[in-house]
């Protein structure tokens, strides 16, 4: 199994992988939610130099320039739905949006890291252990001086830096090559997990169902860190649904007014269908109304606006009506939309290939 392993280079993960889109950390929270809401991914990486195009005084210091870019965050439309529930950004969330998207890449941490092509497939692994979520690997697209051919064309685009184009690697591309090379794990593959000790039984982030929906903030910045979801519980301490990342990615702003004003039950409710129950669309209005969050409620009613079949949250019914994101996002990702909140779950016995294409087949992470 390690020769085998060994063997392998990060490169051999990247065949068919689109080139990284980016923006520079220069860029607005506006300039990342509008970004997002067209491409089809749902992380936009961050780069820490100028994307735009150089003129002719400029290309000398660019060439030399292009060698320090790299890539030093990445957001997501959790992330930008997270910050504009803050109660300073609620009174007046258009505000919040011309803030620079620094303000969303965390200071603490270091999840995106980069890595040469030719790196070997147990260092990517060891950083994915150590905690890094992406892993930035270049892309070779030939031909002799690049980079000055880059800047004299006037290719310098968003999936340009330091003359190369490139993408990266996810823990989602680690399990699928580890479950496509299974038979090497010997008899580890069909252990039971319980067996493994690799359960996490303690700091498990939950809400009650009759919590406010906003309490489950903290816990879902936590999450976008752990990769995991915040349990929503009954009285019992029973799991019955789960908010993730991963669904507030197909939300649209206007959730935010959702997450300010309804418990985290009502919550559910509101972004699993197609469109929001009208006694819920009507309530958050009223507690908006009431808080007197105008600009909160000008937002979600603007959202409501564009389209006669707004919806909240993207479903796998309604994916090609979609007006808030792009048809093009919609339809390419119509199968990672889920309906309900409902928590995925598996058994402690459950194999460890078991639950490994389980997690991929929902996208747990």
């Amino acid at each position: 199994m390690a020769a085998s392993l060994l063997a392998r280079e990060v490169f051999d993960l990247c065949f068919g992988k689109p080139a990284l889109r980016s923006l520079s950390v220069s860029a607005t929270v506006g300039d990342s939610l509008t970004t997002l809401k067209r491409s089809r991914d749902n992380y936009i990486s961050f780069w820490n130099c100028n994307h735009g195009h150089f003129s002719e005084v400029d290309k000398v210091d660019a060439v030399a320039a292009l060698d320090d870019c790299r890539c030093v965050g990445k957001v997501c439309v959790a992330d930008i739905i997270g910050f504009l529930c803050k109660e300073e950004n609620l009174s007046n969330p258009g505000i919040a949006l011309q803030a620079p998207v620094s303000v969303l890449i965390p200071k603490t941490g270091d999840f995106v890291r980069h890595l040469e092509s030719n790196a070997s497939l147990v260092e990517a692994m060891d950083l994915i252990l150590e905690g890094v979520q992406n892993i930035v690997i270049p892309m070779e697209i030939g031909g002799k001086n690049s980079r000055k051919k880059l800047l004299q064309n006037n290719l310098s685009k968003s999936t340009f830096h330091n003359g190369r184009q490139y993408c990266w690697l996810t823990q989602e591309d680690m399990v699928r090559y580890l479950v496509n090379s299974i038979s090497l794990f010997s008899s580890a593959a069909v252990n039971p997990i319980n067996s493994l000790d690799i359960i996490n039984v303690q700091d498990i982030p939950a809400v009650h169902y009759d919590d406010t929906a906003s309490s489950a903030l903290p816990l879902l910045a936590k999450c976008l860190e752990m990769q995991t979801s915040v349990a929503i519980i009954d009285s019992d301490g029973k799991l019955i649904r789960e908010i993730s990342p991963y669904k507030l990615n197909s939300c649209d702003e206007d959730v935010v007014a959702a997450i300010a004003t309804l418990s985290a039950g009502e919550l559910m409710a509101y972004i699993d269908f197609s469109r929001p129950p009208e006694d819920l669309i009507q309530l958050v209005k009223e507690r908006l109304q009431e808080r007197k969050l105008v600009k909160a409620l000008e937002l979600m009613e603007d959202d409501s606006g564009n389209s006669s079949v707004s919806s909240s949250c993207s479903s796998s019914s309604d994916d090609e009506f979609r007006v808030g994101r792009s048809v093009v996002k919609s339809v390419g990702y119509s199968a990672r939309s889920v309906k309900r909140s409902e928590a995925i779950v598996c058994h402690p016995w459950s194999s460890l290939v078991a639950v490994m294409i389980q997690a991929l087949a929902h996208r747990i992470n």
